[in-house]
């Protein structure tokens, strides 16, 4: 997924930045990042509440008091709706529905994150992550079985199958040591998105917009790094690890994938 495919599966692409937490980015702060992401092309700006669960121990109490909070975070998005970043008060994170390559995405969100440090002053970073959904849809008289190695065809007794998955969880070699989940989602029914993710704020790309359904599979893929010690801002490292993240999603994709799915992708 380094280099561009005419026909590349990629659906959606995220990658993220988790700094240490800045409680006054919606008070303080907030006018002058969308203003530098204006300038950067990211012309869309739509704040967002969520609401989240939260379980606070009480001395004397044995059970902990459940709270409802709402958290604030900020859609920023081009125009088009090809691609954005979504910002809360701990992350920074780059999404987008029109992949190309990653030299055309890792630096997005560095160029998004050095903005935000140029306002706020960050101290560091906790986490880096990337993500990957991939669409296999057949075509022609292809199958499933044809896109995905030998080990992920899945159990087969003569009945035709609604839905599956295989996941597996990988410690890599990466700088620092991460960790990697590769799933493989197997149905008969409309493409649409792992129920912990979703594009907020952007479009599909026109050929992965169908409301047919459809037997296909989508390979997930996400790498991370979680840091003990979390790491001064240094750009140039940050740009190293990332790359070596998606080096690792790259070995993943392509142990997953068939030669015969890679040259039809090409």
């Amino acid at each position: 997924m380094s280099m561009k495919m005419s026909n590349a599966p990629v659906y959606y692409a995220l990658v993220q930045a988790r700094f240490n937490p800045v409680t006054t980015i919606g008070t303080k702060y907030i006018n002058d990042i969308q203003d530098a992401f204006r300038l950067m092309g990211y012309t869309l700006f739509e704040p967002q509440e969520k609401k989240q669960l939260q379980f606070t121990a009480i001395p004397g109490q044995v059970a902990p008091e459940p709270k409802i909070d709402t958290l604030t975070f900020w859609l920023i998005t081009k125009s088009d709706r090809s691609s954005g970043f979504i910002l809360d008060q701990s992350s920074l994170t780059f999404h987008t529905t029109h992949y190309v390559t990653k030299n055309k995405f890792i630096p997005v969100l560095l160029d998004g994150l050095k903005e935000v440090h140029k306002i706020v002053n960050l101290e560091h970073i906790s986490r880096l992550g990337l993500r990957y959904l991939d669409a296999v849809i057949p075509t022609g008289k292809d199958s499933i079985e044809d896109y995905l190695s030998d080990g992920l065809h899945g159990i087969k007794f003569g009945d035709s199958v609604r839905y599956s998955l295989h996941e597996s969880v990988f410690e890599t070699n990466s700088d620092p040591k991460s960790t990697l989940i590769a799933r493989v989602h197997r149905a008969n029914g409309i493409l649409g998105y792992p129920p912990d993710i979703t594009p907020s704020g952007l479009v599909p790309m026109t050929r992965f917009n169908r409301e047919d359904k459809v037997t296909h599979a989508v390979i997930d893929t996400d790498h991370f790094s979680e840091y003990q010690y979390t790491i001064k801002i240094d750009f140039k490292k940050l740009k190293t690890q990332l790359e070596s993240l998606h080096e690792g999603i790259t070995k993943a994709f392509e142990a997953i994938t068939t030669e015969h799915a890679r040259a039809t992708w090409k």
